[in-house]
């Protein structure tokens, strides 16, 4: 008998290769899969209150030699995956930086796995490059960026960062250092970022060969943006010592607490001293699509590098991030590297283009193709409103917070970034009475108070917060990132917080 007819005995080419009916009965399932979850995930728990031992015993461990039917797979994905999972497409899911993914990207990369396109160069995957080219140049064009720039999507923010720390070490330091290490270089190479940067900087400074120790962390203001005295002082510290400075990050929204800082004022500095500039907007990048944050990126094309997740505030499933250079030459001097197996042949200036000259990354999957369907098929107004949206979310939790007796806010919110706290009657009026020496123990009640109460909230599942700490404080903080949250959203999160903490 022809083991491909025979349905109880599939060849293998049949179970790899299946027919364009059996494709389409499986894609009809997962969409009503994917439509059934995506129209209840307003009515489901934000976070399952489970274990990984319940995890693993609802999953067969056995390792699998024969086939199982889709539709099992799918009773997998339902009853296990879905049912015991966050959920972060919930509106009430303010953890973390946290985009809640669309369902245009969701078949976005559906075809672009489809096509299984790999973007090392033109060569390999002619539109998709162009696609990738394309949806870059969009991007330069919604935040500012010189439109002489260059840039690439990678998996996200911390290779972004890590790919501009790459550059600015090729551009600023002496070119031995490229092929003979850091040994080569007699003075340290130092890296300038305030307190509240992204802890992917100084992790790419270890990974570099920068070193963890000569990333220096400058103090904050009290709106939590970089001190720029401290800043200079500190560059002239270093040069004095026979350091060599070579760059300085900016942050466009920091991870802890949103705040945005001045980029025209760091870009002088970084022109008097001759660093690289560098501009972490992996988080608050894609505000500037927001009408009342645009002028915040006024001077962002003083930046030489910028780095970006179309993941976060694009509103894309992961993984997606971005870096663009403003000079492409000194992205090309960092990356590129001859070898006879890449060696492009008989092909014009265009298509000759290889995207390994211009990041870290060889094999690069599609990345591209969710944000260009995501653009054009929901359009830049809609993603503005968006986005202002949830800026106003936070701005209105906030004036919700001020205008309570029972919580304060921790931070100013900038963006869409809210850090406060639950203050009890009993420890608030202490603390209003406290003597400077017994104040300090009263904070301390406070910091494992809110720290209770955070994880007495994940575990009630309506609301989702995650942590910050603050001038030394324990901080509940949530990020706004969801077109699906509303202002009432903001109110329910209040309700939730205050229902759990008289629980405690």
């Amino acid at each position: 008998m022809d083991m491909i007819n025979d349905s109880k005995n599939p060849s293998p080419a049949h179970l790899l290769d299946p027919s364009p009916e059996q494709i389409r009965s499986w894609a009809n399932a997962a969409v009503e899969l994917m439509a059934e979850y995506l129209g209840t995930i307003r009515n489901r728990r934000v976070y399952p209150y489970t274990s990984s031992r319940q995890i693993r015993e609802r999953l067969d461990s056995s390792l699998p030699k024969e086939p199982v039917n889709f539709d099992e797979l799918l009773h997998t994905f339902r009853s296990t995956l879905i049912e015991l999972s966050r959920h972060n497409g919930h509106p009430r899911m303010f953890g973390y930086v946290q985009a809640p993914g669309t369902a245009i990207a969701a078949f976005a990369d559906l075809l672009s796995s489809t096509l299984n396109a790999n973007l090392t160069a033109w060569r390999s995957a002619p539109a998709a490059v162009e696609i990738e080219r394309l949806t870059i140049d969009w991007i330069k064009q919604i935040i500012g960026f010189d439109r002489d720039a260059a840039g690439l999507f990678v998996s996200g923010g911390s290779m972004a960062n890590m790919a501009a720390l790459a550059a600015a070490r090729r551009a600023k330091a002496p070119p031995e250092i490229q092929n003979k290490g850091a040994q080569s270089c007699a003075k340290a190479l130092r890296v300038y970022a305030s307190e509240e940067t992204h802890h992917t900087v100084a992790k790419a400074a270890a990974l570099l060969g920068i070193g963890h120790d000569n990333v220096r962390l400058i103090s904050v203001d009290e709106r939590y943006k970089i001190n720029l005295h401290e800043l200079v002082a500190a560059i002239e510290e270093d040069r004095t010592a026979g350091h060599l400075p070579i760059c300085v990050v900016a942050n466009a929204g920091t991870v802890a607490t949103g705040a945005f800082d001045p980029l025209s004022q760091i870009g002088e500095i970084a022109r008097r001293f001759n660093l690289w500039l560098h501009v972490d907007g992996a988080y608050g990048g894609f505000a500037a699509l927001a009408p009342s944050a645009r002028p915040l990126f006024a001077s962002i094309g003083e930046a030489d590098s910028v780095a970006l997740d179309p993941h976060k505030w694009l509103y894309l499933p992961v993984d997606c991030g971005c870096i663009l250079y403003r000079d492409p030459e000194a992205a090309r001097a960092t990356f590129a590297h001859e070898a006879e197996y890449t060696r492009v042949i008989g092909q014009e200036a265009d298509e000759a283009f290889a995207f390994w000259d211009y990041g870290p990354e060889l094999s690069r999957r599609f990345r591209a193709l969710k944000v260009w369907m995501l653009l054009k098929g929901v359009g830049l107004q809609a993603l503005s409103e968006a986005i202002e949206k949830d800026l106003a979310c936070a701005r209105h939790f906030e004036t919700l917070v001020q205008n309570s007796e029972d919580f304060e806010m921790l931070a100013p919110v900038e963006l869409s970034i809210f850090c406060s706290r639950h203050l009890p009657a009993g420890l608030k009026r202490a603390l209003a009475a406290a003597s400077p020496s017994v104040r300090e123990k009263i904070e301390e009640q406070l910091d494992a108070h809110n720290e209770r109460l955070l994880l007495a909230l994940q575990r009630d599942g309506s609301s989702y917060l995650s942590n910050a700490r603050l001038r030394g404080r324990f901080s509940l903080r949530g990020c706004v990132m969801n077109y699906r949250t509303t202002l009432r959203d903001m109110e329910i999160l209040l309700d939730d917080l205050r229902r759990v903490a008289a629980q405690l």
